[in-house]
């Protein structure tokens, strides 16, 4: 797979991206409680997933304030946020306590929800590979399908972005 480039990141996927009109992969995480969240709980409902590498760093708080700041509008249009990342339960309620975030952030330590959507890859930060979680944005439909994929997506201003292209 061909590397790309974005905002100085050159990310490459370990595994194929989601492309519109595909069925999005189900998967069960804990929330920051620990309790179950299940995407097929969400059918009938349009859902933006967002993946994002760490709790409580400066970009991934951006892009969580982004979205808590226009929850109620994305509501009003219909659609819910759910934010994966490959921290623990307990970073997840850190997290979302001194943010005052207000949707749910679900854990996949083990990065296989990360995989399934391609949102898991090589990053060159600095002039180092890495691996990790690649920040992405996939909207589904109310049939769980596949409405848009966005793959190294910047923090900032994501959501405005994300919106315009959905027409809200």
């Amino acid at each position: 797979m061909t590397p790309s480039s974005h905002a100085g990141l050159t990310v490459s996927a370990l595994n194929s991206r989601l492309q519109p009109g595909a069925t999005a992969p189900d998967f069960t995480l804990p929330d920051a409680s620990g309790n179950p969240v299940s995407l097929s709980s969400y059918r009938g409902k349009n859902v933006i997933v967002y993946f994002y590498p760490k709790a409580a760093t400066p970009g991934c708080t951006t892009e969580a304030c982004d979205f808590r700041d226009n929850l109620a509008s994305l509501q009003g249009k219909g659609y819910e946020v759910l934010g994966i990342s490959p921290d623990a339960p307990e970073a997840l309620t850190e997290f979302t306590g001194d943010n005052a975030l207000n949707f749910p952030l679900l854990s996949d330590q083990d990065h296989a929800v990360a995989l399934a959507y391609g949102a898991w890859g090589e990053k060159l930060i600095q002039g180092e590979v890495r691996e990790g979680v690649i920040r992405s944005t996939v909207v589904l439909d109310a049939d769980g399908k596949v409405k848009l994929a966005q793959y190294a997506v910047d923090a900032a201003g994501h959501v405005a972005a994300l919106r315009e292209q959905l027409g809200l």
